[in-house]
Parts: C-alpha cells; structure tokens; sequence
C-alpha cells in the first residue's frame, strides 16, 4: 500500500516565504506610492481655494477700513479697523427692518416652491395618468421663459388687477411655483427603487402617506438643493419688489442697499467701505447657508430602505 505523501511544509527562512515577504514589501511600496503623487494636487486645490475665497476676504476687509485703499496691500492692513461703514448704512437705512423683510419674502417663497415641487415633482414621477409627459415638456419649456419678459403683464395683474402693490403677498406670488423644483424633485423621485412604492400600496397606504413617510425621508439632499437655490434668487431679488413697493418699511435689503448706494452712499465718509459693508451684509447669509448645509448634498438614505 502506497503511504500517502503530505504537501511540503514551507520553512521560515525559504524562498517562497522570502518571494512573500518581498511581495508584501513591493505592495506596502505601492500603497504609498498614490499618498506621495497627491500632494501637487492637493496644493494646486488649496491654491484654487485661496484664490476663490479671496474676493470674500477682500470684500470683509475693506468694509471694516475707515480709509479706502483698493489696491491689493489694503487686503492686509489691519490698522484702521472700524464698524463706521456699518453704522452709516444702519443710519440712512433700516438694517433690521430689510433683514425682517428678506426673511418673510424668502422664507415664504422657499415653503411655497418645496411645497408645490413636492406635489408635482411626485405626481409627474410617481403617478400614471394621461399627459404626465406632455404636462412634464411644458414644465421644462417655462424654464426657457426670461422673468424679465413677464415682469409687465405680472406688475399689471398684480399691482392693479389685484391691488397687491406694498405687500408681501405682491411679492411672493410670482415666485411661489418653481419650475426648477418640479424638475429637481421629479429626478430623484424616480430613482428610487418602485419596491418601496409597491410594499406601501400593499400595506394599505395612501399616495400622501407613502410621500410623507416613504419619498421624502430619502430625498433629503434634493430638498436641501431646492432650498439653496430658491433661498439665492428671492433673497436677491431687485427688479420685482422694487417695482412693487414703494414704501421704505416694505422693501426688502436688496431693494434698500441699492436705494442706499445710488442715493447716499457717494456722501459717506467713505464710499468704498459703505458699498463693501452693504455687499457684506447682503451677501452674509446666503454665504452662512451653503457652508452650514454644503456636506448634505451628497448624502443619501436611499440603499437604507432596500435590503438584499
């Protein structure tokens, strides 16, 4: 009877072990290989962001300056130093009171426009029914439409059809409904997986009910991209509340910076600092938005609702 033969047993000190150790070696080289090419691009970003966020610094800094320097060394004097700038926009104009009114105008048009996208963003990804694809071309087709070219038959059925002109109602209603909405809703709606949809109709629930429990707790990053871009327009909005109001106390910041600088600012102590402190504090809180909310675009519970 033939005696079975064990497989050899490879010694510490051989040479297949060595082959392994120089291959372990050669991969732990090459695992840090990638680490040490990333560094120039790592530089070339960090140099792109200084360079963005430069206008930003400059804009900060010399509205605090009491005396104008636009050349590039005035980035980096610190020493006149002063809120002047501030406090002579707050005299001529009504800083809190055009913050208030920014606020009701913007914060009432991004409820409205989630509001409505919402709706029809679901409706048009979710939902069979005759003409959804024609009604859905007309939505992208609206968005080719300049504002501009509806601002004169808008301001007359507003203003005097309606009798809206000085109020806040004047100002939301041409931009409560979003057709950019509609459009960002409908896409991530239809990425989600139709078994989510299907195990809810079996269970017994509504079309409302599967949007307020099941859609919208996956979609969030749509719904912080939709209250990002809605919040830039409104909240910078010129041309429309201007038209619409003409009282001072209901005019929103926008509105009364422009006011400020066209009329005032060129008899302030300093002109250069008071138009950089009225640009500062419009361009403040959109600023603080994107950098509190800029890490949830991209998240996602999606997979969470999907096992297998």
């Amino acid at each position: 009877m033939a005696t079975p033969t064990r497989p050899p047993v490879s010694q510490p000190g051989s040479s297949d072990d060595g082959r392994a150790t120089a291959g372990d070696g050669r991969a732990r080289r090459a695992g840090r290989g990638p680490g040490r090419r990333t560094w120039p691009l790592s530089l070339l970003l960090a140099l792109g962001a200084v360079v963005f966020l430069f206008p930003f610094y400059y804009m900060a800094i010399g509205s605090l300056q009491s005396v104008a320097d636009p050349s590039i060394g005035g980035a980096f004097d610190f020493s006149n130093l002063t809120l002047d700038n501030y406090g002579q926009i707050n005299e001529r104009v009504d800083l809190l009171r055009s913050l208030v009114n920014s606020g009701i105008f913007t914060g009432a048009v991004i409820v409205s426009t989630v509001f409505f996208g919402v709706l029809a963003g679901y409706a048009l990804a979710r939902l069979h029914w005759r003409g959804k694809g024609t009604l859905f071309a007309l939505v992208l087709l609206v968005q080719v439409v300049p504002f501009q070219l509806l601002v004169i038959p808008l301001y007359v059925m507003i203003v005097r059809s309606y009798g809206l002109a000085d109020s806040y109602l004047g100002m939301i209603v041409p931009f409560a409904i979003n057709s950019t909405a509609v459009f960002v809703f409908r896409q991530f709606f239809l990425q989600l997986p139709e078994d989510l949809f299907s195990a809810a109709r079996i269970d017994g629930a509504g079309e409302f009910r599967i949007l307020w429990s099941v859609a919208l707790p996956l979609v969030r990053p749509a719904l912080l991209t939709v209250v990002l871009l809605t919040f830039i327009g409104p909240w910078n909005e010129f041309l429309w509340p201007f038209l619409v109001t003409k009282q001072a106390d209901m005019q929103p910041l926008a509105v009364s910076l422009a006011n400020y600088i066209s009329n005032a600012a060129g008899r302030a102590s300093n002109p250069f600092g008071a138009i950089l402190a009225g640009a500062v504090v419009l361009a403040a809180p959109a600023v603080a938005l994107f950098v509190a909310f800029q890490r949830h675009f991209t998240s996602s519970d999606i997979g969470s609702g999907v096992k297998g």
